[in-house]
């Protein structure tokens, strides 16, 4: 409002301010005729009277423009960015102010249930890491396929810092990043082939459900929650597990080594799984068993639940939920994390600007 005054202040100056255009105060001439008095007024001031009415008007209707334009840029600036529905961060939206739109709706559902049903808390859908997460996992034979790969190939044994490092990527990525093997595609498809037979040799057929995870599956299956499998196995050794623990056909999307260019801590083959699930990241639970998973999760803006299984229970607190077994959780966790009023939509809103 300063500003405004400021301006039709500076318009009036430029008006008036002129020599021919001064205002002069005159005394009208008073006559006494009788009882009466009459006040007589020159041609000349009338004129100047008219005049000034209409300089008057001039600067009435220059300041309601300036106060015009000054309202719909203040209007302008709380718009808020544009396409929350199409993920575009850019620009500015000129039909909608506030609230911004819910990323979960979905506008092409007539169905005013099925509406409410995804902008609530109990849509959400589940990711979950297989081995350590759902079937058991002894992390002791991945070293040891490592160790009996390089001693095979004539490489020097990785230490055990390196062999930690290499969690949870895909055996390509680790031999050729980290390892320094071979940069050479068809090198890395066969030791990484041959990396992971051997791993399958010393599993032999033991695949067994972790404690808790049989009832879990169910529960969410029940309740109609949509579930999918990202690993960096091979899509044969997955489905072989899923046969042999009596789930296959449970889950409604794979994503498996074959699936993604990178492994963990990238979050490629979570985003991969959300788009096979039909669900937005932020509706996401991510289940996996390390640190690399838990960053992988967040940096796909899912939320993440990490089992200790291989990890105790105070290493794994980046996630926002620790837990030793699956059947520590019910559906009502799940919806409160999935809710929509979460961080990673707040973060998203404009900040207004204070009066």
């Amino acid at each position: 409002m300063d500003s405004i005054c400021a301006s039709t202040s500076i318009i009036a100056h430029q008006v008036f301010d002129r020599k021919s255009q001064s205002v002069v105060c005159r005394i009208p001439i008073v006559e006494f005729a009788g009882r009466r008095v009459r006040r007589s007024w020159s041609l000349r001031m009338v004129a100047r009277q008219r005049k000034d009415r209409v300089l008057g008007l001039a600067v009435r209707a220059q300041a309601a423009e300036v106060t015009k334009e000054a309202y719909a840029f203040r209007e302008d600036r709380i718009r808020i960015p544009r396409g929350l529905n199409d993920g575009s961060d850019s620009g500015l939206s000129h039909g909608r102010l506030w609230p911004p739109a819910n990323k979960a709706d979905d506008p092409a559902l007539h169905n005013p249930l099925l509406r409410q049903e995804r902008m609530g808390c109990g849509w959400l859908g589940v990711i979950f890491e297989w081995e350590g997460v759902v079937v058991e996992y002894d992390p002791e034979l991945e070293k040891q396929a490592w160790l009996a790969l390089s001693q095979e190939e004539g490489k020097s044994p990785p230490p055990g810092f390196v062999l930690k490092r290499i969690e949870g990527m895909k055996n390509e990525q680790a031999i050729s990043e980290v390892l320094c093997w071979s940069r050479d595609p068809s090198e890395l498809r066969r030791l990484a082939s041959r990396k992971e037979e051997i791993y399958q040799r010393l599993n032999g057929e033991f695949h067994q459900f972790r404690t808790g995870s049989r009832e879990f599956l169910g529960s969410l299956i029940n309740n109609g929650i949509p579930m999918a499998v990202a690993s960096t196995r091979p899509r044969k050794f997955l489905e072989e597990s899923m046969v042999a623990v009596g789930v296959e056909g449970s889950f409604s999307a794979i994503v498996a080594a074959e699936d993604v260019h990178r492994g963990k801590p990238d979050p490629e083959m979570f985003v991969y799984a959300a788009q096979l699930l039909s669900v937005i990241p932020e509706r996401c639970i991510v289940f996996g068993n390390s640190n690399s998973t838990v960053e992988a999760a967040h940096d796909a803006q899912m939320k993440c639940v990490a089992v200790a299984s291989k990890h105790p229970v105070y290493e794994l607190g980046a996630a926002d939920l620790v837990v030793r077994k699956l059947d520590e959780l019910s559906i009502v966790d799940l919806k409160n994390l999935a809710d929509i009023d979460s961080s990673e939509f707040e973060s998203q809103e404009p900040e207004l600007e204070m009066e």
